[in-house]
């Protein structure tokens, strides 16, 4: 043994090489582990929790969720109430990865500092919580063409193209699963989204420049005849739509306001618009004589949209302008002879406060356990149905709260907004017209529309359900008012409030237009209506 222990001491190791084998060993022992174990090496060496924060926010719109589980969980299952500074314990021990057991509530301990500087009971009361909003969601991404098919679009002459999409909208592919449409608000969301689409790939819009301010070219951006200017101003900054040269358009813009009309020549207290009426004559006739495109068609690829009361009757002077052009009107009655149900579109009526925030105070409608109001309405007393809602309503029912003008006592509790936000049903009721803006703003403000105006075509009918969404009630049903809601279950009314929150996005203005928003909506109701009425040559 001495002997040996002596060679070895007088031997000389290579400890490079010595090394070298033992990372080899050390490297192919690893992978053998990873191979052969039955579970993974974080489920052996990493045995710590993964803690996962709860919040109060609402589920990610692009989460994939049935109405009908989320209903059923709201009315059939007591929620326990999370405390905001609670947090959920996710355990990693299954083999196959997370195993979302029963959340277990761990509530957040204080370190004996925190303690010290915690605030005293008294001064608690006064300290008032700043909420934090998520950011609102991107814009969704702009549909990729391939370029085959838009060279194949190009290559088609307007009356072309306008066959070829109502050949394809006919033989639409059915849609199952589209994550930008919600299926439950539209009538048939397969021929929607196939319109929409030809829309995107086809539609080129003249804008005839002919016209001085303010009548023409300049957009009313405020109050509640705003959709009009809205849509004029996002309209002429569109570079998607608008073509320079009227040989390559499928439709023709008459870019004029009726509210500058009304400021601009109507004679206050005169009753009198045949001014108005008379000036839009001259207009068309100008157009008519300069252009070769009017008679092209008679003015059926030509349209307006106007979303003053007096809309619909400053056309009359001009019989083409008021029966073949495309109308898009917040004056929606198909009982005056003038708007035409099916050609014409009916055309949303927003309340635009600040035109800098147009989306200001949209959303946040109180949960339905905290909506202590049936149903909501104040406003001036004009038109033949408020008068009628009042009479029967007003100090009537605490349920229903329906005032005139929102008295002081009232307002300096609860605001009109909050008012809205805080009803279960809000009542939109003609005035002098049928359209009212109260329809939008409970869109807005997520509380769900009762629309009480006879012949009133609704915004976007041909594509949207409104019975979805909303309640349409007769004239003279107004005594039956509260029976009919109370008549609505409690699972219909969260389908219902489900569906307003979905078709919310379909109203909105936005500073820089997004697919499927307001702007977008009125000009694909402009196009569904001139492929509906497109004549296909027999050849």
């Amino acid at each position: 043994m001495r002997e040996y222990l002596r060679r070895c001491a007088g031997y000389r190791f290579e400890w490079r090489k010595l090394f070298f084998a033992g990372a080899i060993m050390t490297i192919a022992g690893v992978v053998l582990q990873m191979f052969s174990l039955p579970y993974p090496l974080n489920v052996w060496f990493l045995a710590s929790q993964v803690t996962v924060s709860s919040s109060d926010e609402p589920l990610n719109s692009t989460t994939e969720l049935s109405s009908e589980k989320v209903i059923e969980t709201n009315v059939e299952h007591s929620q326990t109430p999370v405390p905001p500074d609670a947090t959920t314990t996710v355990l990693l021990d299954s083999p196959t990865g997370l195993n979302l057991s029963p959340p277990v509530l761990v509530p957040e301990r204080s370190t004996p500092r925190q303690r010290k500087k915690s605030v005293p009971r008294r001064r608690r009361k006064n300290i008032k919580v700043k909420k934090i909003l998520p950011p609102p969601p991107p814009p969704p991404p702009r549909r990729i063409i391939p370029y085959r098919l838009q060279k194949f679009i190009w290559s088609l002459t307007p009356n072309e193209a306008l066959e070829y999409a109502k050949k394809e909208i006919e033989n639409a592919t059915e849609v199952t699963d589209d994550p930008e449409l919600y299926a439950p608000i539209f009538r048939n969301v397969s021929i929607f989204k196939r319109s929409y689409d030809l829309m995107e790939m086809i539609l080129k819009v003249y804008i005839y420049p002919d016209g001085k301010r303010p009548i023409f070219h300049e957009p009313h951006l405020r109050g509640i005849y705003a959709s009009e200017g809205w849509f004029m101003k996002l309209m002429e900054e569109n570079r998607q739509f608008v073509t320079k040269d009227p040989e390559k358009a499928h439709l023709f813009y008459l870019p004029y306001s009726a509210r500058q009309l009304e400021l601009a020549l109507y004679v206050p207290e005169s009753h009198n618009l045949k001014p108005l009426s008379a000036f839009l004559k001259n207009y068309a006739n100008m157009l008519i004589t300069k252009y070769p495109f009017w008679n092209r068609t008679r003015g059926t690829d030509h349209f307006l949209v106007a979303c003053h009361d007096w809309g619909p009757y400053t056309l009359t002077e001009h019989e083409e302008l008021t029966k073949n052009t495309i109308k898009a009107l917040c004056n929606a009655d198909v009982s005056e002879g003038i708007f035409v149900a099916g050609k014409d579109v009916s055309l949303p009526e927003t309340t635009i406060r600040t035109p800098q925030k147009p989306l200001r105070n949209i959303g946040g409608g109180n949960r339905v356990s905290q909506r202590p109001i049936l149903a909501f309405f104040a406003g001036n007393m004009h038109g033949r149905v408020r008068p009628q809602l009042l009479k029967v309503w007003e100090n009537k029912d605490e349920d229903m709260r329906i005032y005139g003008p929102l008295p002081a006592r009232v307002s300096r509790k609860m605001s009109y907004i909050q008012h809205m936000k805080s009803s279960k049903y809000c009542v939109c009721p003609m005035g002098h017209e049928v359209n009212s803006p109260r329809i939008i703003e409970a869109v807005y403000y997520e509380c769900v529309p009762v629309i009480i105006a006879d012949n009133f075509v609704l915004p976007f009918n041909e594509v949207l359900d409104w019975s979805a969404f909303s309640v349409v009630v007769a004239e003279k049903d107004i005594p039956k008012l509260k029976e009919i809601l109370m008549a609505i279950t409690l699972r219909r009314y969260l389908t219902m409030l489900f569906n307003l929150k979905m078709v919310q996005k379909h109203f909105l203005w936005n500073p820089r237009p997004i697919r499927h928003d307001l702007f977008h909506m009125i000009l694909h109701s402009i196009w569904f209506s001139r492929l509906n009425h497109f004549q296909i040559s027999e050849s």
